[in-house]
């Protein structure tokens, strides 16, 4: 078994000894990122949040006739889950290589691919390009893909054209070219508080929530059973869940608020928009009900996170040049979310292919195969010949 490069395994256990958990700031982890494009002479671009504690990075390697438009996106998430109640057997963030695996929050989502690409500025910096490549990262990605909407909207307003776009999550290194959508809401119903043996005098804040949580099973079952299908999906269907409700201080009090939190993950041929639409007029409902009660009921009706999914036909430029690269062809499609979609959206054609296993991602214990890295070290080699004039 090949080992990966020792300035790879340096860079990637650099980038793990950065807790970039959501919660906090990714900002240490971008500004070492730019210090080592500004190294390899890579100008680059932030693009930050409202508050300025989180930041995208946009940064181009020009074609060896100085073009910057065209070409590839290489793109990655910069934050990670947290560890909070996992059992580990090491320090989630001090990388650690055992029995031919390297262990540590991020080193399979998605901090390898990441680390991978800032050791192969040499050689990437070096090629005689014919096409540009784009380095997109991100901040947010695991609360709801927030920070690559921004970067992709950065991208497009540059003009900057990408004739695809490679998304490296771990894949196994396969390349993946589709996934549903991810959608999330919270929906939270504002009753009027009573004493429980006076009814009539307040609204019941939690009944109405109810009614609005058995809709989402309805709606969920009407697609499972009449939706369309994709069996390329281990879930063929669109699947819906209310995950999580919270409402009431006491036995004896009629409770005055009440929040739904649910999700959808839709195939690519389901109109998200208009799904998301039936959901917030079935709130109007509930909240004009309310108001016949009690007019100072309310309903809040708001969408949490949401990218849209991946659905990249078979024979698109991307697909050939990722299996041309050593991508593993496939016709599988994925369950979870990726930013792929959004890219997809703009107009780009995506694929997702990085190194690791889904199934090691968020887990205690997260790792990597060392052969992984390896993988992803000669794709993003023969990406820099097959771009090379």
């Amino acid at each position: 078994m090949a080992s990966p490069a020792e300035t790879t395994m340096a860079q990637i256990n650099e980038l793990i000894s950065l807790d970039t958990t959501s919660r906090d700031s990714n900002l240490p982890l971008i500004e070492l990122v730019v210090a080592k494009l500004d190294a390899a002479g890579i100008s680059s671009q932030l693009i930050h949040n409202e508050d300025g504690s989180k930041a995208n990075l946009l940064a181009t390697i020009p074609a060896a006739d100085g073009s910057r438009t065209g070409g590839i996106v290489l793109s990655g998430h910069t934050d990670v889950v947290p560890v909070d109640g996992q059992d580990w057997s090491s320090e989630p963030f001090s990388a650690q290589v055992r029995d031919g695996k390297l262990y540590g929050r991020g080193t399979c989502d998605m901090k390898g691919f990441i680390g991978v690409i800032l050791a192969k500025l040499p050689e990437l910096t070096a090629a005689k390009l014919a096409e540009p490549i784009h380095l997109a990262l991100s901040y947010d990605e695991e609360v709801g893909c927030v920070g690559a909407v921004s970067l992709v909207e950065e991208i497009t307003r540059q003009k900057l054209a990408p004739r695809g776009a490679i998304v490296g999550e771990p894949s196994s290194m396969r390349a993946i070219r589709g996934h549903k959508s991810m959608n999330v809401f919270r929906v939270a119903f504002n009753g009027v508080a009573a004493h429980s043996s006076l009814p009539r005098e307040g609204l019941n804040a939690i009944s109405y929530a109810l009614r609005f949580a058995s809709f989402v099973e309805e709606v969920s079952e009407e697609l499972r059973t009449d939706g369309p299908s994709d069996d390329a999906f281990i879930e063929p269907t669109t699947t819906m869940n209310v995950n999580r409700i919270d409402g009431g201080i006491a036995v004896n009090t009629i409770p005055s608020e009440c929040v739904v939190h649910f999700e959808f993950r839709s195939l690519a041929v389901v109109d998200r928009a208009a799904l998301i639409q039936r959901f917030r007029d079935y709130a109007s409902e509930l909240e004009a009900q309310m108001h016949q009660v009690n007019s100072a009921g309310s309903v809040n009706f708001e969408q949490i996170a949401g990218a849209p999914g991946l659905e990249t036909v078979k024979d698109a430029e991307i697909v050939d040049l990722s299996a041309a690269c050593g991508a593993i062809a496939t016709d599988e499609k994925v369950t979870y979310g990726t930013e792929a979609g959004l890219f997809s959206a703009a107009g780009i054609p995506t694929v997702v292919c990085g190194p690791g296993d889904i199934a090691q991602a968020h887990a205690p214990d997260e790792f990597i195969e060392l052969q992984q890295i390896v993988d992803c070290e000669n794709f993003i080699l023969r990406l820099a010949d097959e771009l090379s004039a």
